[in-house]
């Protein structure tokens, strides 16, 4: 794991860190649905890179720590930008948005205890966690074009549902088996730990 910042796949990561109080000012800013369509687009390319910069890291081989954190960073930073956007408009209930920032706070609990009992600071992402970011990513944007009134505005609202409960349900199918694979951890390291003493 190299320790470099200057990177291209955290170049790409930085790039997506700074669009998103871009995109949550075009949410609940002019709330036009020209500046929905321009959220949307930038929500696209933030998935794209989302994308990209895992592959450049392992293509280029310049996997890093901070990349390792700039990333779930920047996705978990447009989910909630994407969901407070979304519920202050009232597009959604607040109950989701709710159950996604409190499996948010449970992994964060998690893995201050994994770096409290052992020497690991994160965990490998899960293909579920990855399935669920990407489910989401697609909701968020077809529940914003879903908002906006005349018949195919309604098909697109459908998709985007389906899109939101699949991408919740993967998402705390993901907080499961990080919080298994946490506890794991935690308790060899307490193991290793009594059997040293």
């Amino acid at each position: 794991m190299g320790d470099r910042i200057v990177t291209w796949p955290n170049v790409l990561s930085a790039a997506r860190l700074a669009g998103v109080p871009v995109f949550l000012w075009l949410v609940v800013g002019p709330r036009t649905p020209t500046a929905d369509i321009i959220a949307c687009l930038l929500l696209g390319v933030a998935g794209l890179s989302d994308w990209l910069d895992g592959k450049l890291a392992r293509a280029l081989d310049q996997v890093s720590e901070l990349g390792k954190k700039l990333d779930p960073a920047a996705d978990r930073l447009y989910i909630l930008a994407a969901l407070i956007g979304l519920a202050v408009r009232g597009i959604i209930p607040w109950w989701l948005l709710g159950a996604l920032v409190g499996r948010e706070l449970i992994v964060a609990a998690g893995l201050l205890a994994l770096r409290r009992w052992t020497e690991y600071g994160t965990l490998q992402v899960a293909f579920v966690g990855k399935a669920a970011t990407l489910c989401l990513m697609y909701a968020f944007p077809l529940l914003f074009l879903g908002a906006h009134g005349g018949g195919p505005a309604e098909v697109v609202r459908v998709f985007g549902w389906a899109f939101a409960i699949w991408g919740t349900a993967l998402y705390w199918w993901a907080a499961i088996l990080y919080l298994t694979q946490i506890k794991d951890l935690v308790r060899g390291a307490r193991m290793k730990g009594a059997a040293a003493s």
